[in-house]
């Protein structure tokens, strides 16, 4: 009995021992990005998820016959890196061409790969709901993007087309209740949420509704400010866009060549390397660019509506930002004169932000994609994955720009305030004509 009692005191310090290790096991796999659960240990909303995540295609493995073929003796690493830069040159041609089209050209880009960008992130939100065979989901999130676009678009065909869109008649009723008809389209389809929900499925059904809404507002609302910038001039569309992409590709080849220390567990193929010499290629891409197109007049003219010619025009006399000033700048005690234009100073704000925040934008759509272990938005772009894929920066980046515009550069538009003035009432007209008058008979006399 004594030897028993002796040894049941190291049989329970063995089984604590074997308990703690247990435990520390169990919280270093919880903690580990790279931890699988069992299917024991799976929660239902994860079954749904891995479910979801085998229906979705995924883009980088998706490669093209001819070339997976030519490239099949290459190791994955390089296959890919080929695959990247074959279709990466492709997207930058074609981005030129569009650009030669012109401002309509970019406006309907921008337009289809704002339906294309919603269509991979709500077809995820369908996975989950289909599951649950619940009706409508789709056909509602179409309609709220319809909705959406007409109240956007609407502002923007407002603001700058107001003053035509006023002459003729059966079109000012659209004009003068723009907001009002648009409100009525969107409690439409609040009144259709309504009732398509159903019982035992409500927290799922509000989910997607705020699901939908979410991806309105990552999408519809940056490709409308994103139509803003362009007609300020195309410098401040095709500036910012290229800046992300030098960025994107540079921190690419940085990482591949020189990438050693990981930058965020979000993206683990992210390094420091990559980030720092992307950052730095970014500034220098930015400044020179910059420095070439504000010689054109095409690209520095903000996009306005002649009354003398009857139609849109991209003529005008170049602004401070895009006139050449003299700056003196002094380095290490040697003086320099630099004659350069304003907007180069403007430019390299730009750089920074598209070097240093944009790619939170991408780590943003990396978390999004790992919470449904899925590795791309969809298989459109070999190398690639989805649309989204390749814009998830460029939306933050035009939110950036249209911020800026608006706080450091746009002064007031003869365009918008003649809408305004056209929506007045007649006497109102006639008070802010008397003003005008009486304050140009004081300057003259």
């Amino acid at each position: 009995m004594a030897e028993v009692r002796r040894r049941k005191p190291e049989n329970e310090d063995e089984e604590d021992a074997e308990a703690k290790s247990a435990a520390e096991k169990r919280n270093s796999a919880a903690d580990s990005s790279d931890h699988i659960d069992s299917e024991e240990e799976k929660i239902p909303e994860e079954k749904i998820v891995d479910e979801l995540s085998k229906n979705l295609p995924q883009g980088t493995d998706k490669t093209p016959e001819i070339l997976d073929s030519a490239l099949k003796d290459l190791p994955d690493r390089w296959k890919n890196w080929v695959i990247r830069g074959i279709f990466t040159w492709i997207m930058i041609c074609g981005f030129g061409l569009i650009i030669y089209g012109g401002p309509l050209a970019l406006m309907i880009t921008t337009l289809l790969v704002q339906v294309k960008c919603f269509q991979e992130i709500i077809s995820i939100g369908y996975q989950v709901y289909r599951i649950h065979g619940l009706p409508w989901f789709r056909s509602l999130s179409w309609y709220f993007l319809l909705t959406s676009n007409y109240f956007f678009y609407g502002e923007n065909l407002v603001d700058y087309f107001g003053v035509v869109i006023n002459r003729v008649e059966y079109l000012k009723f659209l004009v003068t209740y723009h907001r009002f008809l648009s409100f009525a389209l969107y409690i439409v389809g609040f009144v259709w949420f309504v009732l398509s929900l159903v019982k035992k499925y409500y927290i799922k059904q509000f989910s997607l509704f705020a699901w939908t809404h979410v991806s309105l507002l990552i999408v519809v609302t940056q490709s409308y400010l994103i139509i803003q910038n362009i007609f300020e001039g195309l410098i401040w569309f095709i500036v910012p866009v290229s800046m992300i992409v030098c960025n994107d590709v540079m921190a690419y080849v940085f990482g591949f060549f020189f990438g050693r220390t990981p930058l965020i567990k979000l993206s683990p193929k992210k390094t420091w390397e990559g980030f720092i010499g992307g950052g730095f290629a970014t500034v220098v891409f930015g400044i020179l660019f910059s420095v070439v197109l504000g010689n054109y007049e095409y690209f520095i003219c903000p996009i306005q509506y002649s009354e003398e010619l009857g139609r849109m025009t991209m003529s005008c006399v170049p602004s401070y930002l895009f006139t050449p000033q003299e700056y003196n700048l002094t380095l290490f005690g040697i003086g320099k004169t630099l004659n350069i234009i304003p907007f180069v100073w403007h430019s390299i704000s730009l750089s920074l932000f598209s070097s240093i925040i944009g790619p939170f934008g991408g780590f943003f759509a990396s978390g999004f994609k790992r919470a449904f272990k899925i590795k791309d938005f969809g298989d459109m772009i070999p190398g690639h994955g989805g649309i989204m894929d390749r814009f998830d920066c460029q939306f933050l980046m035009a939110t950036f720009v249209n911020v800026y515009i608006s706080s450091f550069i746009r002064t007031p538009s003869p365009a918008k305030l003649l809408t305004q003035i056209y929506n007045l009432k007649p006497d109102q007209q006639y008070q802010i004509y008397q003003s005008l008058k009486d304050s140009f008979g004081d300057v003259i006399n």
